[in-house]
């Protein structure tokens, strides 16, 4: 797998601008001419190991969600993931992603092929259950697979991440299912427009962006404004946007900065305009993740369905 993109190039001739230009006015349109929100899919994880679809269907709305996490992992049989994509249709679930949680960019090349593998799997996974997408991290240029290394920023690695993801998508060919990137702090992406670079270089149909903005919020100045910086992810990325994670942040006052992941309703990210520039797409996941215990699930959905219910957002059944 060699690539032939030259990062450098597109830095030059300022690609990441005229990227916004090329692609939001899909996007730009559907805002100016749509007078009413999308119902917002509220999902999480749903506990239990399941066989049975019904049983799964029954767990998800006890829940409140629309939308979940595929009940299934690469490798089960055929007919059970018939089953399951079935009963998600009919009961208007969701199935927002597979995850393929591994290392493409490892420095051990049989571990990098290991784990290419396995998001090859999960992606055709997530096209046979019919889920929104595919999500793994870009990779890290170390051992710890979401650490962070200098080389997560070197030229090379923009390169690979670019050529990595061309391979896994070019081996599955999926026609209803995309493959994204969450972004994260200290690894490509990092940043609305480095997403849109990837984008732009990567050049396949089916490779989406993953909205965690939790994630990017990397700095004072993003954490304070927060809002806006909410608004210019949804600006720029919301044609490509697949499957939302949503999670909260605070600062603490330790030198030199600490930010640190909270419970929605537990930090500063203004969830007000979170769901309001989600509801202005349709049939986008809002994923809760990183919870200890399914009471804290509970105080989340709670406190993201109230929200909603304040400022007039609508939520699928």
């Amino acid at each position: 797998m060699k690539s032939n993109f030259n990062r450098r190039h597109f830095v030059k001739t300022g690609a990441i601008a005229a990227a916004g230009l090329t692609f939001a006015p899909p996007y730009l349109n559907a805002r100016k001419n749509s007078m009413a929100n999308n119902p917002v899919r509220l999902g999480g994880p749903v506990p239990g190991n399941f066989t049975d679809p019904t049983e799964w269907v029954k767990s998800v709305k006890s829940l409140r969600y629309s939308a979940a996490y595929s009940p299934v992992q690469p490798g089960a049989p055929d007919e059970m993931i018939r089953s399951f994509r079935t009963e998600a249709k009919k009961n208007n679930i969701l199935i927002a992603e597979v995850g393929a949680w591994s290392n493409t960019l490892d420095p051990n090349e049989l571990k990098r092929k290991e784990a290419i593998q396995k998001n090859i799997d999960a992606l055709q996974l997530a096209e046979e259950i019919g889920a929104s997408c595919c999500v793994n991290i870009s990779g890290a240029r170390g051992e710890i697979w979401d650490g962070p290394y200098p080389g997560n920023y070197a030229k090379d690695t923009f390169d690979l991440i670019v050529e990595t993801v061309r391979h896994i998508i070019d081996r599955v060919k999926p026609v209803s299912a995309f493959y994204t990137l969450e972004p994260m702090p200290y690894m490509l992406p990092d940043s609305p427009d480095t997403y849109l670079e990837l984008i732009k270089a990567v050049d396949r149909k089916q490779f989406a962006a993953h909205l965690d903005p939790v994630n990017m919020i990397s700095s004072p100045q993003k954490y304070y404004n927060n809002a806006a910086f909410l608004k210019e992810c949804f600006a720029k990325l919301g044609p490509f946007i697949k499957s939302i994670h949503a999670k909260d942040i605070t600062i603490l006052p330790k030198l030199t900065v600490h930010l640190e992941e909270r419970r929605p309703g537990l930090g500063s990210v203004d969830y007000a305009v979170f769901l309001q520039e989600t509801s202005k797409l349709k049939d986008i996941p809002f994923m809760l993740e990183h919870l200890d215990k399914q009471e804290d699930y509970k105080l989340a959905a709670d406190y993201v369905l109230d929200v909603g219910e304040k400022v007039g957002i609508v939520f699928a059944d």
